[in-house]
This record gives structure tokens, C-alpha cells and sequence, in this order.
């Protein structure tokens, strides 16, 4: 198999921290990866011009890049629209404009609304990571549809770990975010944002 090289770039941490625990998981030994995390959303989308010309300059025929970020309370539709137009007027090829969806240079994702919603996705994951937490959250109405969760999902993690005793100084993210995804199934994961993230990146290095 051919090598294959990701570059990630994502808003925060504890992005980073997750991806750290599930790509193990999902690439195969002939992808390698290095993950660069900015200081938030807005930090990210600033830089990504430059740093996307950066790579265009250079980028090797086997290197792939993927831009991830979460959608908080914008426009989905808008927010892949800005990501999009800023990767294409710098030359590089993404999938979404790729004529076979399968020859491209850019993956731009997103976490709807947040990368918290991904845990929700796999309630297993957060059991196994907190064991006192109940095993009938996932149960639940309000999170049986992990990317349509109201009130913010990660005030709603928040709260379902300090119920059971956890983070009682308020939710550590990175912390959280490496003691949950270290469990995550990645094809079970019920999230629809996770999803799309996870067959892109399945179509990416196949």
C-alpha cells in the first residue's frame, strides 16, 4: 500500500486529545499523521489562508490535509462554504469539488455543534471512562440524538458528570476529552457529524 501522510488542523486541544485516541483506530500502518491545534475556532479560520498556501506550495503527492472545527451556533451550511472557499483560492483540491470524490487534498469537517457531541454519540465510551455515570443517559430523549442535543453539549456533559461525582470544579475538556475517546468505537458511533467525519476520512486514505 501506497503511503499516506494527514495533516490535521483543529480549533482546540481537546480536539487534538480526541484524535489522538481514535486514530489509532481507524488508519491503517501506512498513514502517518501530525495534529495541529489552534487557539479556537476564530484562531484557526484566521491562520488557514496562509497556512493552506504554505502547503500548497510544497505539499508531496501523498499528503492529505483535514480541517476540522466545530459549528457552535453557525449556519453548517455557511461555516463548509467559508472552509471550502478558502482552501480552493489557495489550488488545492477538495473533496467536495474532487470529480471522483476520491482524488483530493483537502477534507473539510464539521463537529455539530460540538466536539462534545461525538462522546454523546457513544455512551459507552463515557460509562467506561466514568463508570458512576448511569448506563440509562443514552436512554434519554434529550441525548439519543447526539448532534441535536439543546442547551450546548458540553454544558451537558458537564452536567451528567458532575451528577456522578465527576469534574465537581467544572468540565476539564482536554481531560475529558482523552479519558472518553480512548473507549470510542468508531464505527458504532451514533453520531451523524462523527460519521460523515469518519467515511471521509475512510475515502481519504483508501
Amino acid at each position: 500500500m501506497e503511503k499516506v501522510h494527514i495533516e490535521f488542523l483543529v480549533e482546540e486541544f481537546s480536539t487534538q486529545e480526541c484524535l489522538n485516541q481514535i486514530l489509532p483506530k481507524i488508519l491503517f500502518e501506512n498513514v502517518t499523521y501530525k495534529i495541529h491545534a489552534f487557539r479556537g475556532k476564530s484562531d484557526l479560520i484566521k491562520k488557514l489562508p496562509e497556512r493552506l498556501k504554505g502547503y500548497q506550495c510544497w505539499i508531496p503527492d501523498d499528503y492529505r490535509i483535514i480541517i476540522l472545527v466545530d459549528r457552535d451556533n453557525e449556519d453548517c451550511q455557511m461555516l463548509k462554504e467559508k472552509l471550502e472557499n478558502i482552501a480552493q483560492q489557495t489550488g488545492l483540491i477538495t473533496k467536495t469539488i474532487s470529480e471522483d470524490k476520491k482524488t483530493f487534498q483537502v477534507l473539510n469537517r464539521i463537529a455539530i455543534e460540538e466536539l462534545e457531541a461525538w462522546f454523546f454519540g457513544d455512551i459507552q465510551a463515557i460509562v467506561s471512562a466514568y463508570p458512576k455515570v448511569s448506563t440509562n443517559v443514552g436512554q434519554q430523549a434529550k441525548y439519543r440524538k447526539p448532534d441535536e442535543i439543546t442547551g450546548g453539549t458540553w454544558e451537558n456533559l458537564e452536567k451528567i458528570l458532575q451528577k456522578a461525582g465527576y469534574h465537581r470544579g467544572g468540565l476539564e475538556k482536554v481531560k475529558a476529552a482523552r479519558e472518553i475517546s480512548q473507549f470510542m468505537t468508531p464505527a458504532h458511533n451514533c453520531s451523524p457529524s462523527f460519521q460523515i467525519f469518519y467515511q471521509g476520512l475512510l475515502a481519504m486514505i483508501s
